[in-house]
């Protein structure tokens, strides 16, 4: 069974994990038609429970970090109240050890949030992209909908639908034609059909004479006495999830539907609702121990997460159902793993975590204090190379020198007992050893 891959995405960054839950999709759909409920909606469902239990791990790793930032914020705000107005570098490199050995005691990272949503951040692109061209990853859709574009490239390539002068036909061509201008023109066909309302849809079947044509026995397109293939597999809950609410609601009215009215509405408002509970039950932070540029963006995350379900609403309403059904079963599946990971998170003894910390971040605070020694040993050595070339002399007496000269060196000796055979800070030390020989001579 040939796959279309030019409906598919094929971008370089996104398009290989597309592919790959382009399949687990494919997988979810034959499972649910081999027991008899073949139906677009439930797989959406169903693959959006099952994509965000995989990333499961992420969203707890990024709770996390989350939670412990209100523990972790107190501390590194006193961090920088301590060395507040000091400009210089030492202080600076102080000051950013001090943060890092707070971070090395709670064992998260600073850059923690931002790795888990970088992660995620592709993953959920690829998820929008297979649920907006299902039959692009979808076998049994792909293989109903080919029969249609067999029939209409034998008739006339498609020429009817590129110059049709109905302007929502126009649109989705524009939109979603492409493969179709280009010359792959049953792939582009696919493409521009699964997006066309009922209304188009019709019309397009009436004049290819679309109606009669079957797949594995079935009528692919519905009539006035039986349902179609397309039709079975996009309803939910009476709602065709190819359409758009709003296209719904305005025939609805139009046939006095007022069932189909109120379950169009239904879409937007859920999708805004439970994001918004999403957002509410997200650990919420104090401003109190935060500086005023992370509190003016705190203040606008607030904000945003305020907008964001209206914003929600309006694109569910104006865009086909299917997106709708994903977002609400993302915002609850979600809102589940939030209230268990908050009531696991609420649970966790602070000091049992710091403790099973205290040996891994031993390790790492003395590393720190070593890349920390290196770095003042190399700003120290830099300043006397500017000091000698500006003719700076050495005011200190013989004695001083003696003590300063022993003491650098045994600091030398030390560094370099800890720095392991061919590491970088022994290769370091050597750069040292023969700069400072050099200044000697």
């Amino acid at each position: 069974m040939n796959v279309i891959l030019l409906t598919q995405d094929n971008g370089k960054i996104i398009g290989w994990i597309t592919r790959l839950l382009g399949k687990v999709m494919d997988i979810i759909f034959n499972f649910i038609d081999t027991v008899g409920l073949p139906n677009v909606g439930l797989a959406i469902i169903l693959f959006t429970i099952i994509i965000n239990l995989l990333m499961l791990p992420l969203t707890m790793k990024q709770q996390k970090f989350s939670k412990l930032n209100a523990k972790i914020n107190p501390e590194i705000q006193a961090i920088r109240d301590k060395y507040k107005g000091k400009t210089d570098q030492q202080s600076a490199m102080a000051q950013n050890q001090e943060i890092q050995m707070v971070y090395a005691k709670y064992g998260v990272s600073p850059t923690g949030s931002c790795v888990q949503l970088l992660i995620q951040m592709p993953i959920l692109f690829a998820l929008y992209r297979v649920i907006a061209s299902i039959p692009a990853y979808v076998m049994k859709m792909k293989d109903a909908f080919m029969v249609l574009a067999g029939k209409i490239v034998n008739t006339d390539g498609g020429k009817f639908i590129l110059e049709s002068d109905v302007s929502t036909i126009q649109n989705t061509v524009r939109m979603y034609g492409q493969h179709m201008t280009e010359g792959n023109l049953e792939n582009g066909i696919i493409d521009v059909l699964y997006k066309l309302s009922s209304t188009d849809m019709g019309i397009v079947a009436e004049h290819y004479g679309l109606s009669g044509l079957e797949y594995q026995g079935q009528l692919i397109l519905s009539n006035e006495v039986t349902t179609g293939l397309i039709d079975t597999y996009n309803s939910f809950l009476g709602l065709n999830i190819g359409n758009a609410p709003s296209y719904i609601v305005k025939n609805a009215i139009a046939a006095g539907a007022w069932g189909l009215v109120i379950g169009a509405i239904m879409i937007p408002v859920l999708s805004a609702l439970t994001q918004w509970i999403s957002v509410k039950l997200m650990p919420q932070q104090n401003n109190n121990n935060k500086s005023s540029e992370e509190s003016a963006m705190e203040s606008s995350l607030k904000t945003m997460n305020v907008v964001m379900p209206f914003i929600s609403a309006w694109f569910c309403y104006t865009m086909p159902c299917g997106l709708g059904i994903y977002w609400i079963a993302g915002s609850i599946v979600r809102s589940i793993i939030q209230i268990f990971s908050n009531k696991h998170f609420d649970r966790m003894d602070m000091d049992e975590l710091v403790k099973k910390n205290e040996e891994k971040s031993a390790k790492k605070l003395e590393k720190m204090k070593q890349q920390q020694e290196m770095m003042a040993a190399y700003a120290n050595m830099n300043t006397k190379k500017i000091q000698s070339k500006a003719g700076y002399t050495n005011n200190y007496t013989g004695s001083s020198n003696d003590n300063s000269s022993n003491t650098t060196e045994a600091s030398t000796a030390n560094t370099t007992a800890k720095a392991k055979p061919g590491s970088m800070m022994a290769k370091a030390n050597m750069v040292k050893d023969y700069n400072e020989r050099n200044n000697k001579n």
